[in-house]
């Protein structure tokens, strides 16, 4: 089973519970969802060579041809490792779950831990990884978003994910829907209210704009009538023009 990546590179983590931490980051071509703020480009069949970084936060790459075999992924994963430390190697996208089953053959052969940056909509291809995941970063996708319904798979796939280090992450746009916004609350209460909801503001792109500070404010303190732990987080990669 071999896969098409976009790049393979060491920076920043600029999101999340993790923000700051230096990890390894293995981007796959390809999703199954078409948010409007989306800031990577990742139709599949887009990408005819993996960008692959020559030394750790060099930002000098040379090209591997796709699609790419789990044992040649893990050669630069372990080889990007044994030159630098990194706190975790972050499996992005486009969306990692659509490769499962290449995962599930490159995840054994990695020696650092592994961390899932998903938008949480493919629960049972989650299950099939579990086990070798030890990090999830799992987005809720609102319907404005995606212009579709994603509430049960979510669900679904919190239910699965919470027997890991998962946190819940939630793109804030100015013009977000209070319903669907306090929907997506409930939902990650019901599941387990400690666990941790990122309020992350959008990023103004294809015209979407901006949550305004206070907005955010509020929206914090509405979440936190229902869970014990809400944190408002930029994507600080952006602020140090990091990938």
């Amino acid at each position: 089973m071999n896969a098409n990546l976009i790049e393979i590179f060491s920076s920043v983590q600029g999101e999340g519970r993790y923000v700051g931490c230096r990890q390894l980051f293995v981007r796959f071509e390809g999703c199954n969802l078409n948010c409007k703020y989306c800031d990577t480009e990742n139709q599949a069949g887009t990408h005819p060579i993996c960008g692959v970084e020559t030394f750790p936060g060099s930002r000098k790459f040379h090209d591997a041809i796709n699609p790419l075999e789990p044992t040649e992924v893990a050669a630069y994963i372990n080889r990007f490792t044994m030159e630098l430390p990194h706190q975790a190697i972050s499996f992005t996208g486009g969306e990692p779950l659509l490769h499962s089953a290449f995962l599930q053959e490159l995840l054994p052969m990695v020696n650092t831990k592994v961390m899932l940056e998903t938008n949480g909509t493919l629960p049972d291809r989650l299950a099939r990884v579990i086990d070798m995941v030890d990090i999830i970063s799992m987005d809720i996708k609102l319907p404005q978003a995606t212009g579709e319904d994603h509430w049960d798979d979510h669900r679904r796939f919190l239910e699965i994910a919470r027997a890991k280090d998962v946190y819940v992450k939630l793109v804030v746009s100015g013009d977000i829907n209070m319903d669907d916004f306090q929907k997506a609350v409930d939902l990650v209460a019901g599941v387990d209210p400690d666990i941790l909801l990122i309020l992350q503001p959008v990023t103004p792109l294809n015209g979407v704009e901006a949550a305004l500070p206070e907005q955010m404010l509020e929206l914090q303190q509405q979440a936190l009538e229902s869970l014990h732990d809400v944190r408002i987080i930029p994507q600080t990669h952006r602020m140090m023009d990091q990938l």
